[in-house]
């Protein structure tokens, strides 16, 4: 049997298709597929160049890095930095 949310997507994929045509919604999920693929791209980016940034202080407070959890890092750079207060 069909749900309530179920005739919600039926209804708005009928919609796209009376509005769009069949012709331009492979077009428009390519470009919703590439949008999301930049995003998460994008997003895994700056993780990443935030968290060298973090293992570079790291270093340059003396703190060994090798092995240790980004976490881990923050946490002893604080108590360093509290100690140094």
């Amino acid at each position: 049997m069909i749900t309530g949310t179920e005739w919600i997507i039926i209804i708005i994929l009928i919609l796209g298709l009376l509005i769009f045509g069949p012709s331009k919604i492979p077009e428009l999920a390519r470009a919703l597929g590439r949008a999301r693929r930049e995003y998460e791209k994008a997003s895994r980016g700056e993780d990443e160049r935030e968290e060298e940034k973090i293992r570079a202080l790291a270093r340059e407070l003396g703190i060994p890095t090798e092995g240790k959890t980004t976490e881990e890092l923050l946490n002893e750079i604080k108590k360093r930095a509290k100690s140094v207060s």
